[in-house]
């Protein structure tokens, strides 16, 4: 966990919960076939952990769309990408299984967000609409911290090279290569670049790959598997 001010942020793993294979442990995905009374049980077991009360999931669409938010959606919440917040005590919590949890909070002003950056979402700009909205309600992208957590790396996360080049169109940063040569994206080197482009300078990474890290979660490696999340919140 890393503590800034009031911000907390930390990962979780795939350890410490109660679903069976493929989903052990701690899976914290309710959309990838786990039974959902593990999934809540996982859930809340991770929340009494970082001592929060009440924790803000979305449904990932791979989007850019940003939402402010102040409890969490209930059963149905709409198709997001990013949200933030400025309520002590809320947890935000990205999923992820290969894709990039971005967390992104300025201790002075007391807001806090989190996104869902994968290759479509980076190449769609959820990280600086996050940035922006966040802006929009008091923050300062030259105060803000930003942790950039695993995902798949650049070179392990081989793609068709018509997809690498469109997106390195839009985003030439994550241009990348796997260790045999094959066309690949890096989607890291991509956000940190729209982080700055954005203002932030302070960038942080949590740089395990999620592929290599057997104690993640990767869909490209596992395929039937969980998720693993990112949390961000504010201490009250």
């Amino acid at each position: 966990m890393i503590a800034i001010d009031r911000v907390r942020m930390a990962f979780t793993d795939r350890h410490g919960g109660v679903s069976v294979e493929p989903y052990g442990t701690r899976n914290l995905g309710g959309a990838v076939g786990d039974d959902p009374a593990a999934v809540v049980k996982n859930r809340a077991a991770t929340a009494a952990g970082f001592g929060l009360d009440e924790v803000v999931f979305m449904r990932q669409v791979h989007g850019a769309d940003v939402a402010y938010v102040t409890a969490p959606f209930g059963d149905d919440p709409p198709g997001l990408d990013a949200v933030y917040t400025d309520r002590p005590g809320l947890g935000i919590a990205v999923l992820v299984a290969d894709c990039a949890p971005v967390l992104v909070a300025d201790p002075v002003a007391g807001v806090v967000g989190g996104a869902h950056s994968g290759r479509p979402g980076t190449e769609a700009g959820v990280v600086p609409a996050l940035v922006e909205a966040m802006a929009a309600r008091g923050a300062a992208p030259e105060r803000m911290v930003a942790l950039v957590g695993p995902a798949a790396c650049g070179l392990c996360y081989e793609v068709p090279a018509d997809l690498r080049d469109r997106v390195a169109a839009r985003v030439p940063e994550t241009r990348s290569a796997t260790r045999l040569g094959t066309p690949a994206l890096d989607i890291r080197a991509g956000i940190a670049a729209q982080l700055t482009r954005a203002g932030v300078a302070d960038i942080r990474h949590d740089d395990r790959c999620t592929i290599e890290t057997p104690d993640l979660y990767s869909y490209r490696r596992d395929r039937n598997t969980g998720r693993f999340a990112g949390y961000i919140w504010l201490t009250r």
